[in-house]
């Protein structure tokens, strides 16, 4: 089944998405009357989408000239301070107390503490109270320059022309682009759950998997129109395939219907109600998606069968996992789950980098509801994002899981222009464990007293 992707292509300059060109054979992005739908179903464009998104990137190019001339001084300020409070070295505990200690005489026989070592921790525990690099992924990513979104930075009076665009920005948006976007969201899910509960009623063949796919991509594509989405997928050749696990970063619900624009994919979940769970239940009649009981997915080796059974018949659709298990700000990477990598099959990693000029894409939810973080979004200008699959991996022999998942965390955070970090994304909601802290003492307390000593008083 032949696909026409969305694209963007990104300047020189820029690899996160700013100051970007867009190409005119793949951009998808605003419908603008009836006939948008027609294209979105079979993934083309008329023209419309790059017209949309020319006007607006040369807008918001005027807006940001026009700020940077009115605050030059703030703006050489801010861009300083997106770089971080603290300039944190990337080193370990060892180098650091190492070159502490390189000027102090050496200590008594009998421990290796010498009383510069304070200096490290306290430095640590200030740089965590000044700008902490695990809570600040759970915020929405801070912009440089003003969007014309109050969401993002507060609204700025900068000239009298500068706010009559602001306010015919809101007038666009909210009356002309949402009611639009609202109304092929509604028409895309409605046409998910009658077109996969059609085909399931279909004898197990190759038109009936052939048709969930079509189904499935083309209700996406148009959802994906209704979130005025503009999309580069990059080394195509590295898409996922059948039989393998597609592992991704996550930073919004919405991932899902970016990469299923471009392919179809089986979904891991917990069973819902309401209408997520009619939707679910649509799904799972025309494509092989594994859903669980609330209760079962506290079962890990129920779980880890399921996805066994899956991965291991090569006719079925490769498997789309979350390992961080929580959505991130797209500023980052953070740990991955290990239940994926446990399973032995091919792990397709993709990377996913959204350009915050047009709008937030971070789900929030502790702050927004469902509702709430959609409606925001088909009140932004765009969702604009780059996709890049990365090559196949697999565990190396001697490998285990945990060391699995951090190199492909690793490679998908060094592809996307993200940072990688080992913290597990529970911490939007749980302490830390206490595991942790007996970790970090532990090895410091190596160093001090000799790793022969702290293995035997394990």
């Amino acid at each position: 089944m032949g696909v026409f992707t969305p694209c963007v292509l990104l300047s020189p300059h820029s690899q996160t998405g700013h100051g970007v060109k867009f190409g005119t054979k793949h951009a998808v992005s605003e419908p603008q009357d009836r006939l948008i739908m027609i294209p979105a179903m079979f993934g083309f464009s008329l023209g419309i989408s790059e017209t949309y998104m020319n006007i607006l990137v040369r807008t918001l190019e005027w807006a940001t000239l026009n700020i940077q001339q009115a605050n030059a001084e703030e703006e050489k300020v801010n861009a300083s301070a997106s770089n971080g409070l603290i300039q944190r070295e990337n080193r370990s505990m060892e180098k650091e107390l190492e070159e502490l200690r390189r000027s102090r005489p050496k200590p008594p026989v009998g421990g290796d503490f010498t009383f510069s070592d304070c200096f490290y921790f306290t430095r640590r525990g200030i740089e965590s109270i000044v700008d902490d690099e695990v809570t600040q992924r759970f915020t929405s990513e801070e912009l440089v320059s003003w969007n014309l979104l109050t969401r993002t930075n507060d609204f700025q009076y900068i000239s009298l022309k500068m706010t009559l665009v602001y306010g015919l920005g809101i007038f666009v948006r909210y009356c002309i682009l949402a009611p639009l976007r609202i109304t092929l969201v509604c028409i895309g899910l409605t046409w998910l759950v009658i077109g996969t509960s059609a085909v399931g009623f279909l004898p197990n063949c190759r038109v009936k998997f052939w048709l969930s796919e079509w189904v499935h991509v083309m209700c996406y594509r148009i959802c994906a129109r209704g979130l005025s989405a503009t999309i580069c997928y990059h080394n195509r050749e590295n898409k996922p395939k059948k039989g393998g696990i597609c592992v991704a970063n996550h930073t919004s619900p919405i991932d899902i219907v970016i990469l299923c624009n471009d392919g179809c994919y089986a979904m891991v979940g917990q069973v819902h109600g309401g209408l997520m769970g009619i939707v679910q239940r649509a799904m799972v009649r025309s494509c092989p998606h594994v859903w669980f009981e609330r209760s079962e997915m506290k079962d890990r080796h129920l779980v880890t069968k399921r996805l066994k059974d899956h991965v291991n018949d090569k006719t079925k659709l490769p498997i789309l996992i979350f390992p961080e298990g929580t959505c991130i700000n797209n500023t980052s990477v953070m740990m991955f789950k290990k239940g994926s990598f446990e399973i032995g099959a091919t792990i397709y990693p993709v990377a996913i980098k959204y350009d915050p000029k047009f709008g937030d894409a971070f789900w929030n939810s502790s702050k927004y509801s469902m509702v709430s973080y959609l409606l925001r979004m088909m009140t932004s200008w765009a969702l604009v994002c780059n996709v890049w699959y990365l090559p196949a991996m697999h565990q190396q022999e001697g490998e285990d899981a945990v060391n699995f998942a951090n190199r492909v965390k690793s490679a998908i955070a060094h592809q996307g222009g993200l940072v990688d970090l080992q913290w597990d994304g529970g911490l939007k909601r749980a302490k830390v464990k206490d595991t942790f802290k007996e970790q970090q003492q532990k090895k410091y307390s190596s160093m001090v007293v000799g790793d022969d000593s702290s293995s035997n008083s394990d």
